[in-house]
């Protein structure tokens, strides 16, 4: 995956932030300059916070654990469906239920009950109940997978958090900080980077600036993802019994 460069995040309006009577103290190290009333970010340090970010995603991909995507915003939630669905990974985009993360148990219930519903469609035990009940149990479907379709596949708490907007998605932020759970974030210059492990600093509100950051970070993922098939293949072909041993 190429690194960004300061010319591609510069079209992409990664640069621009928010107005500067918004601004977070803590964002000045990363704000290159003000115009017009709104701070400029420093891409220089954009770019060094990316290029350190898709190297520690890349590590975690390859090492077969999840990172789960939040982005309940909308202009954000088309993109993140595009970028994250190709590799794979888990995400929310509909609404943050509170516990997602530090009452994770409850939550596989839920995937688990709507695994069930599916079941019994597939076998046909959906039909040999009452209209009403087969009418509940496809709204509790719906509902389910509006809130949770996107993370069936996660039977674990994610080893990483990748946040888009972490002012409003703060109640993601404090339970993976709670759990100790690895957080990346595109952080604009409102918001606060100290509780982010890795912060990159952009512009959180614009779609190509958001589709720019998850095109490298998903770039960044798929590389580490085939580093771990190639692995995977080469100890399965190491471990294969050799045409001797075979004849024996």
């Amino acid at each position: 995956m190429a690194k960004a460069t300061f010319d591609e995040l510069l079209q992409s309006g990664v640069h621009f932030g928010h107005l500067k009577r918004k601004w977070n103290p803590y964002m000045a190290p990363f704000i290159f300059d003000e115009k017009k009333g709104i701070h400029i970010i420093d891409l220089n340090k954009t770019i060094t916070q990316l290029d350190t970010a898709c190297a520690a995603v890349k590590q975690i991909a390859a090492s077969g654990k999840k990172i789960l995507f939040v982005a309940t915003k909308k202009q954000a939630k088309d993109i993140v469906i595009k970028r994250v669905t190709p590799i794979n990974m888990p995400y929310i985009v509909e609404r943050w239920s509170g516990g997602m993360l530090t009452n994770f148990a409850t939550i596989r219930k839920a995937v688990k009950k709507m695994a069930s519903i599916d079941k019994m469609e597939a076998d046909g035990t959906m039909m040999t109940i009452s209209k009403r009940e087969r009418l509940q149990l496809s709204r509790t479907r719906a509902k389910l997978d509006k809130n949770y379709g996107a993370i069936p596949d996660m039977t674990r708490l994610p080893s990483a958090v990748f946040i888009i907007d972490v002012l409003k998605e703060h109640i993601a932020v404090r339970e993976a900080r709670k759990l100790n759970i690895t957080t990346f974030a595109m952080v604009d210059t409102n918001s606060d980077p100290r509780n982010i492990d890795f912060p990159i600093a952009a512009n959180d509100d614009a779609t190509k600036s958001i589709d720019k950051i998850l095109e490298k970070i998903t770039g960044a993922i798929m590389e580490g993802l085939s580093e771990r098939k190639v692995v995977r293949e080469k100890t399965k072909k190491e471990d294969a019994p050799s045409e001797e041993e075979v004849s024996k």
